[in-house]
């Protein structure tokens, strides 16, 4: 049964990164896979679910990856800077998390997966940096007077302004968000009061 289901997932994966969520539908999977439409369904309820489920994967790869690359010796601006550069630059190479900039396709997945399994199943932030984070707020490097998970949704805002490139206008990136980044970094290794 679990090899069905894994095949389902390695042929879908396939054909997300060659072809992109919206150009692959269930029936060319499940051909792929050498089975019936409604063996897929046994597994899966929807191709959204199915996409998510791969999307958390690639981007639960490219965290942990990205975390064992930063030079954690160096200050937080320069390490949350490099984090933000290597999400960036994962993503843009990963054409299923490249997905994420696809507003359309996106919000309808993340909608879905939402309803299915709750408001905090989506979570794209980096669960091993909070950790870093409190490690700084101990250390007096970053401010203890915001709670460091809110200090996450602010890591995760800064992420989120990319998806609006082309509501605040192209030309302004990347530089916006380099400048925005150091702007709040500043903020919060602000630890004077």
């Amino acid at each position: 049964m679990e090899d069905k289901k894994t095949l389902i997932y390695a042929c879908a994966k396939e054909l997300f990164n060659n072809k992109g969520f919206k150009d692959t539908n269930i029936s060319e999977i499940t051909q792929k896979a050498g089975m019936a439409v409604g063996t897929f369904y046994k597994y899966y309820p929807s191709k959204e679910k199915l996409f998510m489920d791969i999307f958390l994967e690639e981007n639960a790869k490219l965290k942990k990856q990205s975390l064992q690359s930063l030079d954690l010796t160096r200050s937080p601006l320069e390490v949350v800077g490099q984090m933000l550069a290597l999400n960036a630059e994962g993503t843009n190479a990963n054409p299923i998390l490249k997905e994420w900039y696809n507003k359309s396709v996106f919000e309808k997945i993340e909608k879905l997966y939402r309803e299915e399994n709750g408001l905090g199943a989506v979570d794209f932030l980096y669960d091993g940096f909070l950790e870093l984070v409190k490690e700084w707020q101990a250390q007096g490097k970053m401010r203890k007077d915001i709670d460091n998970k809110m200090i996450m949704m602010i890591f995760a805002a800064i992420i989120n302004i990319d998806t609006h490139k082309e509501e605040i206008g192209l030309e302004y990136f990347p530089q916006l968000l380099e400048i925005m980044t150091n702007l709040i970094m500043k903020g919060l290794m602000d630890c004077s009061e």
